[in-house]
């Protein structure tokens, strides 16, 4: 799988057509999260090509096998109950494979893959996103409607990254690394404000469970000079703006993020 690893990466190193050869059945790397784990790109049809995220390109940077348990619109409650509130993960999960096709939450299929591999020495995760954009939904960016929903929001996603970082811990001592949320519109003080909030707590909840913060909102931010688009970081669309998820460079600079804080 490392060798193929490499080859997406060094080939496309966001899409190639879909592998069959089964992953490994021990992997010593587990990914967790949302889209920008899954590598999620608008561009491509998901359900006949593989994307491949920033875990991919620090597996191949570490030379470990990777399992990739990220779902591309998944909310910190979608994570934690089959009933929560998600950014259609659910559906999402029904449209195209994932990576790794599990039943039941990410949550569930994480702490079933801990306990029966014991080889697996690193374990990243990246979410919160998604609950941002979940209240950006009601509300349009309006940040009156934020503020006004936004504590709300915050003790939701506060209770959930608990649950998840104590269940992880229970089958899991290793290096547990969160990656904080880039904020694809440096210029809009509004989403500068959530994200920012958010990163926050995923740096408490995950420190509090004695893991490691990577600043992926301090890499992107310092890597895209006030515009991730410009800078390519970003996926260009059509019409000539960007989406909000990275490109292949743009999953480097998340990559090499949590390389650093590895290496702290």
């Amino acid at each position: 799988m490392k060798a193929w690893i490499a080859a997406v990466v060094a080939a496309t190193g966001c899409a190639t057509a879909v592998d069959p050869t089964p992953g490994p059945a021990s992997p010593a790397y587990l990914a967790l999260g949302d889209s920008v784990a899954f590598g999620f790109n608008p561009l491509v049809d998901l359900a006949t090509t593989q994307v491949t995220g920033y875990p991919e390109l620090l597996a191949a940077q570490r030379g470990l096998d990777v399992e990739n348990l990220a779902c591309p619109g998944e909310a910190s409650g979608g994570f934690v109950s089959s009933t929560g509130a998600d950014n259609h993960c659910r559906e999402n999960r029904q449209a195209y494979p994932l990576h790794v096709a599990y039943d039941g939450t990410q949550l569930q299929a994480a702490l079933k893959i801990l306990a029966s591999s014991p080889d697996i020495g690193l374990v990243t995760i990246d979410l919160g996103a998604n609950d941002v954009f979940l209240l950006d939904h009601l509300c349009g960016r309006d940040l009156t409607c934020i503020l006004s929903h936004f504590v709300a929001t915050m003790t939701e996603y506060q209770k959930n990254l608990a649950v998840i970082f104590t269940e992880l811990r229970q089958v899991y001592s290793g290096p547990l690394v969160a990656l904080t949320i880039y904020n694809p519109y440096p210029a809009d003080a509004t989403a500068e404000y959530a994200i920012e909030k958010i990163d926050v707590a995923l740096h408490d909840a995950i420190e509090a469970e004695g893991g490691v913060v990577a600043d992926g909102l301090a890499a992107f931010t310092a890597a895209s000079h006030g515009d991730p688009c410009a800078a390519g970081l970003l996926i260009k669309l059509p019409d000539g703006t960007c989406d909000v998820h990275p490109t292949p460079a743009g999953a480097k600079v998340l990559a090499d993020a949590i390389g650093a804080a590895l290496a702290n």
